[in-house]
């Protein structure tokens, strides 16, 4: 069975993030908290660009005239052009020449190791082999760490765990490399498709509002409406069934581009 069709959404939004042209540039001033430059290197005389102040440096400051002087010459990558085409560039993108070089040199897909240095609930920070010392270069975005349903990123790992995974992205301007660890593991959709149409009996995992995820099978969760879960009124699910109870459902549709799959009644929920 063939893979799923990449998100168009996310694809675009890569596609915008990759590295542009690294540009010699010299101050020439500062436009409220951003900084005006000439750009050296123009052709056909002297071209005028603007580094946003979140993009002057990855270090903290009250104001992009505590780092740069007017006359210095910097490097800084091309980030777009806007108001009116006016070229915008990122000095924090060159800010670290090593931490550069070091994130150009992934390929999305290539496969890495590395330690992970810290478990928030939004993400995991990973110490990616070979990079500057000092710096912590890998980050996992929480759907990113596991195909399954999880409640916080400390059940996927753990600080201090020695991971592989693969390169989603490498961005010098924000200094990090965004990686999957669920990428390196089979979908388990793909081994559920030929599910539909079968009726199965498993545990409510988690009650929301307008309906119940239910487990059936490693990894694998179904959305049950609540509109499917009763003939009578009912203004929420809870008011039917408890987290971890049994439920017998139908499985509907199995849906590997949005990675849903969705259920149907096939009678009453078994409590136990």
């Amino acid at each position: 069975m063939s893979e799923p069709a990449p998100d168009p959404r996310m694809q675009s939004l890569i596609n915008q993030l990759w590295p542009g042209v690294v540009r010699t540039v010299k101050v020439i001033g500062f436009d409220g908290a951003d900084v005006l430059v000439e750009l050296v290197d123009a052709d056909g005389g002297a071209e005028i660009g603007r580094i946003p102040r979140h993009e002057a440096s990855m270090r903290r400051m009250e104001h992009p005239s505590e780092l740069f002087e007017v006359g210095q010459e910097i490097n800084a990558e091309e980030i777009g052009r806007w108001r009116g085409g006016q070229l915008h560039l990122s000095a924090r993108a060159c800010e670290i020449p090593a931490l550069r070089s070091f994130l150009l040199a992934f390929e999305r897909g290539q496969v890495v190791a590395g330690t992970v240095s810290a478990v928030h609930n939004f993400g995991v920070f990973v110490h990616v082999d070979g990079e500057p010392d000092g710096l912590c270069t890998g980050f996992i975005r929480v759907p990113d760490l596991t195909w399954g349903w999880i409640n916080h990123p400390s059940e996927a790992v753990e600080a201090g765990q020695r991971i592989t995974a693969e390169v989603i992205i490498a961005e010098p301007r924000s200094g990090q490399v965004t990686l999957s660890l669920k990428a390196l593991r089979e979908d388990p959709l793909l081994r559920f498709a030929d599910h539909v149409g079968r009726v199965l009996t498993g545990p409510i995992t988690r009650i929301v509002p307008f309906g119940v995820f239910v487990q059936l099978a490693p990894d694998v969760v179904g959305f049950l409406h609540l509109a499917e879960l009763t003939d009578e009124p009912a203004e929420t699910p809870d008011q039917l069934v408890d987290e971890g109870e049994l439920i017998t459902v139908r499985v509907t549709e199995v849906d590997l581009q949005r990675h849903r799959v969705r259920l149907g009644a096939a009678g009453g929920a078994d409590r136990t």
